[in-house]
């Protein structure tokens, strides 16, 4: 149970983003923060700022880090025109949601009033980077479209009926009818479109549960058969060419869709794919001071490609070593393992996943509490508050309350889902990914993050019948069912499983009703940040 002491340790003074912070590389480059200090110092000394934003697992930011920035032509025109940034895309929810498309690593060359002049995908070679570097030297015309808010949002939070077909259309085109997953050349579970599914199989569309069942099959072999958990994502149109980093994001995906569809269609092996990862979980990310761990490296050695490495026994890789763990605790990464843990607990009544569980809240109340119900990322944040830990974290505290019934995970929850209406609400509709951290970049919503807070946001409501939570989440839908944000992908079923549940609480809002009780069974609705 959740201690009745559990209190707020932080004020939002912890918010206020620290100075510039200095960093000196081997090359020599002093790689410089992200934030308001290094965009002032940019317009004082007339120069370009380029920012390098890396996963600490991803084995093309080693090669590029050991290349591209050791490069001397490289590092001299960056030191005579450019500032240069270097930022962890996993301790910088801001930026990691911002440049989602242009990851991983990430490069962004800015003027120095912020106007992005170039984003790029991927690893750079030295010379390509010289190229690039003189070209915005010579001509700093910016390249390609900025950034923006839509030029108009929907008048109404349901979904016009118009886009509601096309979304529809796109979910059945865009699948991969041989091998599962979308129709692209990198396979991953996506979220959304396999919950969709899960719901039209449910409701006894055999096609849904042939695309479901296809992708769940498939999706098995990115979990590791040696130590557990699921690798990121496989390239080559199948799902034999993984990309071995482990990310707890992922992993909890994996651990929810594979219990709902083992609760749905009663196949062990779905069960044990869950089991798979929390054993992972557990081995491997779980942090001693409570909290977890939120990635393992893709590499052995960094910048060096380990798949002789994952063709080995256990014996003979832990003999090799392992490869590196992050060891930073953020509040998302426990948060995604708190919601993991305890939709595993509900169809396996282990104990000792709910205890785990429990004492990894504790250590979030504890260590990462900021006051008035919100939640910030790690001991000390650069910017922040950020929408992620809140979302995550108030999915873990709801999903603790439909497993135990405890009333106080629920006032918990509620109380996160205040914070966030309060201070990371668009004015015009949906929410954006984080506070204002003093640059010129402003801040701006993100699509997978606002469709999970639209569902958290019905949820709290179906919940607690507390009308607030509907307006909040309505606010959202306005901003994700314009059709400029809905139909920017090549699929989105997720807004088909949001209008789908706000259609029902819909007819039911003006009808009294007592909140909702206990339940141990999810819906593929139910969806983590």
């Amino acid at each position: 149970m959740l201690k009745q002491g559990l209190v707020g340790i932080c004020l939002l003074g912890c918010l206020q983003a620290s100075p510039v912070m200095a960093t000196e590389s081997e090359s020599t480059l002093q790689w410089q923060t992200h934030n308001a200090a290094s965009f002032q110092l940019a317009q004082e000394s007339k120069k370009y700022l380029i920012l390098d934003l890396l996963a600490v697992w991803c084995h093309w930011c080693h090669v590029m880090e050991a290349t591209t920035y050791e490069d001397p032509r490289v590092i001299e025109l960056l030191k005579q025109h450019f500032i240069p940034l270097k930022a962890d895309h996993d301790a910088r929810p801001d930026l990691a949601e911002r440049y989602r498309d242009w990851g991983w690593p990430a490069t962004v060359v800015y003027a120095p009033d912020g106007t992005e002049l170039l984003k790029r995908a991927g690893y750079i070679s030295p010379d390509e980077m010289v190229a690039i570097l003189q070209d915005i030297i010579e001509d700093p015309t910016p390249q390609g479209s900025q950034l923006s808010y839509p030029e108009q949002v929907a008048k109404h939070a349901s979904l016009e009926q118009s886009l509601r077909v096309k979304l529809q259309q796109k979910h059945s085109r865009r699948f991969d009818y041989t091998v599962g997953g979308l129709d692209i050349g990198q396979k991953f579970i996506e979220r959304d479109s396999l919950a969709w599914d899960l719901v039209l199989a449910a409701e006894g569309d055999t096609k849904a549960e042939q695309r479901a069942r296809l992708t769940l099959d498939s999706a098995i072999k990115l979990i590791d058969p040696v130590f557990g958990g699921a690798y990121q994502y496989s390239t080559h149109g199948d799902w034999q060419h993984p990309h071995y980093e482990k990310i707890m994001r992922i992993q909890a995906r994996y651990v929810e869709l594979y219990t709902l569809a083992y609760q749905q269609f009663g196949e062990p092996r779905y069960l044990q794919a869950a089991q798979a990862v929390v054993s992972y979980l557990l081995e491997f990310l779980s942090a001693p001071e409570g909290g977890f761990y939120n990635s393992q490296d893709a590499d052995l050695v960094p910048g060096k490609k380990a798949h002789d490495y994952y063709k080995l026994n256990r014996a003979a890789r832990l003999q090799q070593g392992l490869p590196r763990i992050d060891q930073q605790l953020y509040a998302s990464a426990t948060g995604y393992a708190v919601d993991a843990l305890l939709r595993l607990y509900a169809v396996t009544e282990d104990k000792l996943l709910l205890d785990r569980a429990e004492r990894a809240l504790v250590w979030v109340f504890s260590e990462r509490r900021l006051g008035q119900g919100g939640f910030r990322h790690d001991r000390r944040d650069v910017a922040g508050p950020y929408l992620a830990d809140n979302l995550i974290m108030a999915r873990a505290l709801l999903t603790y309350h439909q497993v135990t019934a405890d009333r106080q995970a629920l006032q918990h929850a509620l109380q996160t889902g205040d914070f966030i209406g309060r201070y990371l609400k668009h004015p015009t509709a949906g929410l954006v990914s984080a506070a204002d951290s003093g640059t010129p970049l402003k801040p701006l919503p993100q699509l997978d993050q606002n469709i999970a807070a639209a569902q958290l946001m019905l949820d709290l409501y179906e919940q607690s019948a507390q009308p607030r939570f509907l307006v909040l989440a309505e606010h959202i839908l306005r901003y994700l069912n314009s059709s400029e944000v809905a139909l920017s992908r090549i699929t989105e079923a997720g807004l088909l499983l949001l209008d789908k549940q706000y259609q029902a609480l819909r007819q039911d809002a003006a009808v009294p009703r007592e909140p909702a009780n206990k339940s141990k069974t999810f819906s593929a609705g139910d969806k983590s940040a």
